[in-house]
């Protein structure tokens, strides 16, 4: 029985996405992934698609402001002083996602909890 052996040399192949009608089956999907990628229209996810990932959870952050100091600053911190920031009053939140800066906001008080009404969606060139 002879083993078949996959070199390093071997060009990877780049599998396209593909969509089908229920009445077109696989063999669609065969004739679309052999096709060149410029001929393959680009269909954008529906909300139908992206289910899987509603339930996924994210840590978000509002970002007031922040401050730099020396660890010996730090450890005199007692309650009642004061940090300053680097933002002044009026200025929007930067709220992050994953650590992703994505939007900034106005922050907003309500029912005494302390909240953030997007103002601004970040767009950040990968």
């Amino acid at each position: 029985m002879k083993e078949k052996i996959m070199s390093d040399d071997a060009e990877p192949r780049q599998l396209a996405p593909a969509h089908f009608d229920a009445d077109e089956g696989p063999a669609a999907t065969v004739a679309a992934a052999d096709a060149p990628r410029d001929e393959i229209p680009f269909v954008p996810p529906s909300a139908a698609d992206l289910q899987a990932v509603f339930d996924v959870p994210v840590k978000v952050q509002a970002v007031l402001g922040r401050s730099r100091m020396d660890i010996g600053a730090l450890m005199r911190l007692k309650t009642g002083d004061v940090v300053e920031l680097d933002r002044r009053v009026g200025e929007p939140a930067d709220i992050f996602v994953n650590n992703r800066l994505i939007a900034r906001g106005e922050v907003v008080l309500i029912d005494n909890a302390l909240g953030v009404t997007v103002t601004e969606i970040v767009r950040q060139d990968r």
